[in-house]
């Protein structure tokens, strides 16, 4: 009678040697996503426009047993990404995955909006994920593997409603679909490419609304859970889809919301 292989769960969460490029990693969900994969045996790499920030991250991994290094990054320079990418590839010979957190949003009404707004909104939260995602992309290709990991929303899934926030909607409805796109045409190249859509978190990114007592009570009695999630909450989804345990997920989008989006 054949043996059964050996299996361990926990082991499917490890990325041992893997190298990690995680954006906007400085602060919020990307501190969390950082740390999160430098623990599961990732060496990371903290980009962020903010490099006492960054090194900052790197600091936490290392004095943690890990390994990470810091990389000042604007993700409004295309040219930027390009050469940071590069030195990323050239100084640990692959990536093998890639987390694309920094973005931004701009609450204000639709008809009140300049064209600039519109353009950095596009910038931050859709054309620099195009761009982190083919520089990497092409490493990946060339390796046979890689995992991209898009930060989207809620906000990409429903309408919202209760504030004006037209430009966020709609790039992280194209987030999603980004995501799904990009899964099917290098799922041939070992790729997977997945994306989390959080609910509100408690971050710099939402230190407006939570300033707002009758938004707080709006959101909190609109979530099943009753509350905004913690950054460490999303630590989970990220490494489920950066690991070996969602070998099979590709093209999706994981939704971490409370019950937003079931209601």
């Amino acid at each position: 009678m054949a043996e059964t292989p050996s299996f361990s769960t926990l082991a499917l969460f490890r990325i041992d040697g893997d190298v990690a490029l995680i954006t906007g990693g400085g602060g919020g969900l990307g501190r969390i996503a950082s740390l999160a994969l430098a623990e599961a045996g990732a060496h990371v790499c903290v980009a962020d426009i903010d490099a006492d920030a960054a090194q900052a991250v790197v600091g936490e991994i290392t004095a943690a047993g890990g390994g990470g290094d810091a990389w000042t990054l604007d993700v409004m320079d295309n040219d930027r990404i390009v050469a940071v990418i590069g030195e990323i590839a050239a100084r640990h010979g692959r990536i093998d995955v890639l987390v694309n957190n920094a973005g931004t949003a701009r609450r204000e009404p639709t008809a009140d909006m300049t064209l600039e707004v519109w353009n950095l909104i596009m910038q931050m939260n859709q054309t620099q994920i195009f761009v982190c995602s083919r520089e990497a992309g092409r490493h990946m290709i060339r390796q046979g593997s890689g995992r991209i990991i898009n930060i989207a929303s809620i906000m990409g899934l429903v309408g919202g409603g209760f504030y004006p926030n037209f430009p966020y909607h709609a790039t992280k409805g194209a987030v999603v679909n980004m995501t799904r796109a990009l899964a099917a045409e290098w799922a041939s190249h070992g790729i997977r490419v997945n994306a989390i859509a959080p609910t509100f978190v408690v971050t710099d990114l939402t230190a407006k609304v939570r300033a707002e007592p009758e938004k707080m009570r709006i959101i909190e009695d609109r979530t099943p859970m009753g509350r905004f999630a913690q950054p460490e909450e999303m630590a989970g989804g990220i490494l489920y889809l950066a690991s070996p345990a969602s070998a099979m997920v590709t093209g999706h989008t994981l939704v971490i919301d409370g019950g937003w989006t079931a209601i």
